[in-house]
This record gives C-alpha cells, structure tokens and sequence, in this order.
C-alpha cells in the first residue's frame, strides 16, 4: 500500500478493530496470569496480538513484527519497516475492569515511527498521528498546551515524590502510552519514567506527541529510536517544550544514579 493516508486509514481501522474485539471481553470472565512477577497478561492480549498481526501483515508483507505478546525474532532487524504493537498497554487497568487501557500500534521505518495509533474504545478516544501531518484524537486536531515553567506542572501520578510537589498531580491511566497522549491533549504537561521500558509501550504515542508540539526523548532527554536489537529505551520524557529544560535538568542525576553513572556535576556521592 503505496499511500500513506490510506495506509494510516488502515492501519486506524485494524486498531479500532482490535480496540472493538478486546471492548467486548472487557470485564467478562477470561483466563489472566503473570508471565513475571507484576507483569500480568491475559488471553485477550493474545487474541487481539494474533488478530493484529493478520490485518497489519495483510497490509505491509515485507514488513516485520515487535510486540509485547509474540516471540520476538532478530529477522526484524533486517527490514526497513517494522510494527511495533502492544495488544493491550496497561493491561492491569484492562483486568481490573478500569477505563486506562489502549491498543497501541506503530509503523517504523528505518528506526523512526512514521504511523502512530492508541485505540481506547473504553474512553471512546481513538488517536492517530502520521509523521509530517500533526496528531488527532477522534477528528480533533491536538495540540500540546504552552506550559513554560517546571513547577505546576500537570503529570498523570497516584502521588508525587517529596522532591517533586510542586508539579500538579492529575489522574493516571494504567497505559504509558495514554500518559504520553495526554500531553498531546494539553491535559498533562510532563510524563517521566526512570526505568528500562519497551519500545511497544512507547513508539506509537511518541509520535503522537511529538507531532502535537511536545519534546518527547529517553529519560535524559536523548533522541529515541526503534527497532533496535535490544527493544528498550531508558525511560521517556515527553513534555511541553518549554519546560523540557528543566525536566531533564530535574531528572539527569536520578537517572544517571539508577544507570550507574556519576551525577552531571562529575562528583561522586555517597548514596
């Protein structure tokens, strides 16, 4: 499929499909499990990975396939195009019955992310950007608000750090990626992690933020990129621009702690 609008057309239809197929098990009896301690999973994360990986390999044969809920394969580093897919981002909210959950689906390309989809069919939200062509949720063009000072900040959090009370805590959707996507929305202002996370947790809603306006890199404000042959960032910062300095100046020495590094002064500490 030669046309990018109409690829990103299917490409929203087969995530709306998969949004419509795990809506419909949604708070119904179905079988859930850890495949690690604090990582659940259920049968429909797999039932819809399957599904997805049939409609987006139907659309683009040649290209490969990252996510969540499949063996991942080093013949994906072979190819130019890659989807990069999470099945079901914030599966905890998605078992306990809560609204936080999304289908995350992104098509990368040479390492960038050139399509980028969340489907929330709970929150009735259906969000879309393509590279070059600003970010949209449900027919609605997003822009990231004009937040220009760190504290006051809005951040998605069930509670702040002592360090940080003077951001504003606004409620937090289980999916990292509906966190990233609020920024777009101008309903939050900054959204940080401090820990390696997958690239299917990030790549579609990076693109959607970044195509809003936002400042959107790793944990210490780094560019990100996909495909890789380890699939992990170290965290994400995706923020009102005109605070990116400050965050990543706030976060640099908590995140070159947790990476074993000297703090950005150069002067070891005693933890």
């Amino acid at each position: 499929m030669a046309d990018p609008a109409a690829l990103a057309g299917a490409v929203a239809a087969a995530a709306a499909e998969a949004g419509q197929m795990a809506l419909a098990r949604w708070r119904t009896d179905f079988r859930r499990w850890e495949k690690t301690p604090g990582s659940p999973v259920c049968e429909v994360d797999l039932d819809v990975d399957a599904m997805l990986r049939a409609r987006l390999g139907a659309l683009l044969p040649d290209a490969g396939w990252l996510s969540e809920e499949s063996a991942d394969s080093p013949e994906r580093l072979q190819r130019s195009r890659v989807w990069v897919v999470d099945p079901i981002d914030g599966t905890r909210d998605y078992i306990r019955g809560r609204e936080g959950w999304s289908v995350s689906v992104a098509l990368v390309e040479h390492g960038d992310v050139t399509i980028g989809v969340l489907d929330a069919p709970a929150r009735r939200e259906r969000w879309c950007a393509t590279v070059g062509c600003g970010a949209w949720r449900n027919g609605v063009r997003l822009r990231v608000g004009g937040q220009d000072r760190l504290p006051g900040a809005r951040v998605p959090t069930d509670a702040l750090p002592k360090a940080d009370r003077d951001l504003t805590a606004v409620a937090k959707p289980n999916s990292i990626a509906l966190r990233i996507a609020m920024v777009a929305a101008d309903e939050a202002d900054l959204v940080a992690t401090l820990r390696w996370g997958n690239e299917w947790d990030i790549a579609a809603a990076a693109l959607i933020a970044a195509e809003a306006g936002a400042a959107v890199g790793d944990a210490l404000g780094r560019p990100l990129d996909f495909n890789k042959p380890d699939a992990r960032a170290f965290g994400v910062l995706a923020c009102a621009p005109g605070i990116r300095g400050a965050a990543v100046a706030r976060l640099a020495d908590r995140a070159r702690s947790i990476l074993g590094e000297p703090p950005s002064d150069g002067v070891k500490r005693d933890a």
